[in-house]
């Protein structure tokens, strides 16, 4: 265990200096002058001048050598300093504090939603293996993954709230508003979390000891709660972590699309707008929760595993 952990900060440390890096050459390699980006995002474009563009490039001191800015980035990490936001001129840990607190509440709500939707399906589908279940299951859930997310999104708003207006296309503050957002993240993990479900299912199902255990006088609901969810476990805990990269694919589009106050939403404006600082605490942060995830889910697949309890 112990070995394992000491793993993982070894992990965190690389992957926080390949994100610093791998960002700070992204945003310096996108064209374009980046201190009239800046004012244009602190005063608006219709008020950009020459001068507020050199105003910007002297106080923040972008005419320094690139390796220099990224040096005083580091050091001000290795002090737990993200920086100061370039555009809002706050702190970049209250920025993100904020902005991540809507980001995991969508994101919260899109995974309850698929867990309700996706692995009890696939689960009953698996029981059944070449049922019509089965076989209904297999064309709705390839067909949820090939709707890219942004055009589920659009489909969904036409749909609910233009054609039957019965939510709000877009906002925040009221519970109603974070139904199609969520919705339309849920729909392709639950697709995806179906198949995975089903293919485990089956695939228990198939082992002699639960044949053995319909053998032996165990109803379904019996086998299923004793033998199968345990042996499936594993591979939906799995799954179910690797969901989370899903989401933070799926969450810069759809937050943007229904105009949600979350990081993914945040992000793309500190791109459009050249906040470093901002740019490169948010991927840093996403990446350390990467790492933090996949030692996480290690550690509960090692306490759901019967192989692991057995030996």
């Amino acid at each position: 265990m112990w070995r394992a952990l000491g793993y993982r900060a070894a992990q965190a440390g690389v992957v926080a200096f390949l994100v610093g890096v791998l960002t700070f050459l992204m945003m310096q390699a996108l064209p374009g002058d980046m201190a009239f980006r800046i004012a244009a995002g602190r005063y608006g474009y219709d008020m950009v001048t020459a001068d507020a563009a050199a105003a910007v490039r002297a106080e923040l001191g972008l005419d320094r050598p690139a390796w220099a800015a990224f040096m005083v980035w580091l050091g001000d990490l290795g002090r737990l300093d993200l920086g100061v936001s370039v555009i809002s001129g706050r702190p970049v840990w209250d920025e993100i504090r904020h902005q991540m607190g809507a980001s995991l509440h969508l994101a919260g709500a899109a995974l309850l939603l698929s867990a309700l939707i996706g692995p009890p399906l696939g689960i009953l589908a698996g029981l059944r293996a070449g049922g019509w279940l089965d076989r209904g299951l297999l064309v709705l859930s390839s067909g949820l993954r090939a709707v890219p997310q942004f055009l589920m999104g659009l489909i969904l708003i036409v749909l609910v709230s233009i054609q039957l207006s019965w939510l709000p296309a877009a906002g925040h503050g009221r519970a109603e508003h974070i139904i199609l957002p969520a919705l339309t993240l849920a729909l392709g993990l639950a697709a995806v979390s179906a198949r995975m479900a089903r293919d485990a299912m089956a695939g228990v199902a198939a082992r002699p000891f639960y044949a053995f255990g319909r053998w032996k006088g165990l109803s379904e609901g019996q086998m299923l709660r004793r033998h199968g969810l345990r042996n499936i476990g594993v591979a939906m805990v799995t799954f179910l972590s690797l969901q989370f990269v899903m989401l933070v694919e799926g969450v810069v589009v759809v937050e943007s699309i229904f105009g949600w106050p979350g990081i993914g939403h945040a992000l793309v404006h500190a791109i459009f707008g050249r906040d470093v600082p901002m740019v490169q605490g948010t991927a840093l942060l996403l990446g350390l929760g990467f790492v933090a995830l996949n030692a996480l889910t290690d550690l509960l697949t090692r306490l759901i595993d019967p192989r692991e309890i057995r030996a």
